[in-house]
């Protein structure tokens, strides 16, 4: 659909504009949740609450590069810690929440007067799908293509955006077997693996629309399914121009995409390797290249599946050096690219081939 391999897209190709997100949670000099009230008041523009108390959210600017993204995520993280180390906190750096001897550690963020209803929603998680669940981390990234490659290449914005989430739903387990980085049992990422972050049922989405995709959302809570569209934890979302919401994307369009399945990464202090979020940019400039097609609620199905599997120590890595490769050939194909994208791709490649520089491997060896 969007391919920017073509001499007239090639100005526009890596613009784009990037956001991060990172939950994290406070712990005691002990490394036990922290059950201090969240530090931080309730209209900072950077820092937020996100299930619990003791679990802060970043929320970057939008940047035109990754690497500025990544960099105010460093700041903001460095303040975060700098404000809670008088009280004898830190941050927790792994994706899985520190030993909790009772649930009651987890104490669900409390909203007053009229946003009320969102204390009453993080209790409606923590019955439904219990707090230790609830508390762990990740990092989300959102991201938009440039106007300008948007606009050269001619193509409707809404299908472009529904066409690359649907391609991210088809591949982007690989982007869960690159980025996981929280071992403990068999799994290298709990909160992606089935035993993580998934409704009690596999949702089937429809890419054809904004106002369908909106629409395939609602009906499940419509069923009673989810209480809220929020609810549905899916690895890969489409925002709307304007407010959060079905309508507001149904009515306005879509504005971004967001990539939910990467994992705190303990080795660079519980943030992000901006080589993983370069990597997902040129996966997604990949994907916008794929032909169009229609997934079905089999393919879907073996989607998520496919997404679970990708979290667990035992996973045939085969499946990812195989797109690795077609990635290398996409740009390989024709000349001028910037040598940092062969780097990129070179330094997931040897993930694949050397087992020993899985984040995952490495983290339970640092441990």
């Amino acid at each position: 659909m969007l391919d920017v391999r073509k001499p007239r897209l090639r100005p526009y190709a890596l613009e784009g504009n990037f956001g991060l997100e990172r939950e994290s949670l406070r712990v005691t000099a002990e490394g036990r949740m922290a059950l201090t009230p969240h530090p931080f008041p309730p209209d900072h523009p950077r820092i937020v609450r996100d299930f619990c108390e003791n679990q802060t959210e970043i929320n970057t600017r939008v940047w035109p590069t990754a690497e500025e993204a990544v960099a105010e995520l460093k700041e903001i993280d460095a303040a975060i810690r700098a404000a809670i180390a008088p009280q004898g906190e830190n941050l927790w750096t792994n994706s899985n929440p520190p030993p909790i001897v009772d649930e009651s550690e987890v104490v669900p963020a409390r909203f007053e007067g009229a946003l009320a209803g969102k204390s009453a929603y993080r209790d409606y998680l923590a019955a439904k799908y219990g707090k230790r669940l609830m508390a762990y981390c990740g990092i989300h990234f959102n991201f938009s293509f440039g106007e300008r490659l948007v606009a050269a290449a001619g193509v409707d914005r809404d299908a472009l955006y529904l066409h690359v989430a649907a391609q991210c739903v088809k591949w982007g387990w690989a982007i869960v077997a690159l980025t996981a980085a929280s071992p403990a049992g068999q799994y290298a990422s709990v909160r992606c693996s089935e035993r993580g972050y998934w409704n009690s049922f596999v949702p089937v989405l429809d890419f054809s629309s904004a106002r369908a995709y909106a629409k395939s959302i609602a009906r499940y809570v419509q069923e009673g399914l989810l209480i809220a569209p929020s609810e549905l934890y899916y690895p890969v979302r489409l925002k709307p121009h304007g407010p959060n919401n079905l309508l507001t994307l149904a009515e306005r369009g879509v504005d971004h995409i967001e990539i939910r399945c990467v994992d705190l990464n303990p080795l660079t202090g519980g943030l992000v390797d901006v080589r993983d979020v370069v990597f997902i940019h040129l996966f997604m400039l990949w994907c916008a290249a794929q032909e169009h097609e229609t997934l079905s609620a089999e393919k879907q199905a073996e989607s998520v599946a496919a997404f679970k599997a990708a979290a667990r120590l035992d996973f045939d890595w085969t499946p990812v050096g195989e797109l690795l490769e077609r990635m290398d050939e996409f740009f390989a194909a024709s000349a001028g690219w910037p040598t940092s994208i062969r780097r990129i791709l070179a330094y997931q490649a040897g993930k694949v081939y050397s087992p020993e520089r899985r984040y995952a491997r490495m983290e339970a060896c640092h441990v």
